[in-house]
């Protein structure tokens, strides 16, 4: 009833490409669009959700497996800094056909409201999730001020 849109090719070549395009990208590390649901571009790891109330701003960076020791958590003015490496066990004997898991080292810089306090600021590390609370300062929060 329909026709194929590739006419008389047959569309495992076309697979077949677009397996070898991820290989390519995945070796010079570039690429278009995320091809998965649960695939990141290059850069983008570990993952991070930021959350802020009028006290603190939060920021989650999600990488099960990581030594909290090896961390590098800097924050200068208004920029965190986060820098690490994750090591993951590798099989020589084994041949992988596919990896998602990121291994290597990794850099992410966060850019906060003018108002946090660095001198204000405390990590945590449990089940996997790096959570990393900095202060807002007290001058720059709204006060109520009440009428007699």
């Amino acid at each position: 009833m329909f026709r194929s849109p590739y006419g008389r090719f047959d569309t495992s070549l076309f697979d077949e490409f677009r397996r070898l395009e991820s290989e390519m990208d995945q070796f010079f590390g570039s690429g278009s669009l995320p091809t998965g649901i649960r695939t990141m571009r290059r850069g983008t790891f570990p993952p991070i959700n930021v959350g802020a109330t009028p006290e603190r701003v939060d920021v989650y960076l999600f990488a099960a497996g990581l030594d909290p020791k090896s961390l590098d958590i800097s924050i200068q003015q208004n920029l965190l800094a986060v820098s690490g490496e994750l090591k993951v066990p590798v099989d020589e004997a084994a041949d992988y056909y596919r990896r998602e898991r990121f291994d290597g080292e990794f850099r992410r810089v966060v850019t906060l409201p003018d108002d946090v306090d660095p001198d204000r600021v405390e990590a945590k590390y449990r089940d996997g999730v790096l959570q990393i609370t900095v202060q807002r300062r007290e001058t720059v929060r709204p006060r109520q001020i009440t009428v007699n």
